[in-house]
């Protein structure tokens, strides 16, 4: 779990908080899932909605990585990262007992909540997109924060700017980390023209037929364990 440099916490903290949650990554079969929070004093939340944050995927790469870089200079915002690792979300999804992407996608964001919460934050209600049943994902929360009170919404990051900061701190981190991915492989020919990592996309296809081992698989970036991916294979 990574955040921001650890300085000493703002004064604003002790006031009541609000924090909005967001992944990026979670469709694709390369590189990793993000999850980005991204907390104010409730007595911010005007002054967020003027820093014009949308939900990321509706802007430029340019434009995020801007409004990225002007919520990191800003003292009256906090926020956090959890990077899920290609290698940890197949290796859960393959295990016996499988961990599914909603399971995990839960288990990231109670953790992002824990670490604000340690922090000595003092949130007071926290707005995210719906992973499943929004109702479930709601209680589910309330009963293990019963402090905090939680908004639960379909397009969440795009109704609430919290959650709107949340979307580009995600998904500047992923891009970012796809970006620099070290491929460990050694394979012959090996390239970085992977597209966007989505399964319909002909450069991410052609990216996977290149790079398809018959007995190894494929490179650590993939998640072998997707179902389409699987699929995918069999046609080959």
């Amino acid at each position: 779990m990574g955040s921001e440099a650890e300085a000493p916490l703002p004064k604003w903290a002790s006031t009541p908080c609000i924090m909005g949650i967001d992944e990026a990554g979670r469709g694709p079969v390369l590189g990793p899932m993000v999850y980005g929070c991204l907390y104010c004093a409730r007595s911010y939340q005007k002054a967020l909605a003027t820093l014009n944050f949308a939900d990321s995927k509706t802007l430029k790469e340019e434009k995020r990585e801007e409004l990225f870089e002007l919520l990191k200079a800003d003292e009256s915002i906090g926020w956090s990262v959890d990077v899920i690792d290609p290698r940890e979300l197949s290796a859960k999804m393959l295990k016996k007992h499988k961990v599914n992407l909603n399971e995990m996608s839960h288990d990231s964001a109670t953790g992002l909540i824990k670490t604000v919460l340690n922090k000595g934050v003092l949130l007071t209600e926290v707005y995210l997109d719906t992973v499943g049943d929004p109702d479930k994902y709601r209680i589910k929360l309330s009963e293990r924060f019963p402090s905090i009170k939680f908004v639960v919404a379909k397009k969440a990051d795009s109704l609430y700017p919290v959650v709107s900061g949340a979307s580009i701190v995600a998904k500047v981190t992923r891009d970012k980390a796809l970006r620099e991915w070290v491929l460990e492989e050694t394979a012959e020919n090996m390239h970085r023209s992977f597209g966007s990592g989505y399964p319909g996309d002909p450069e991410t296809k052609a990216w996977l037929e290149h790079h398809k081992h018959s007995v190894f698989g494929f490179p650590t970036l993939v998640r072998f364990s997707w179902g389409n991916l699987i699929k995918w294979m069999k046609m080959f």
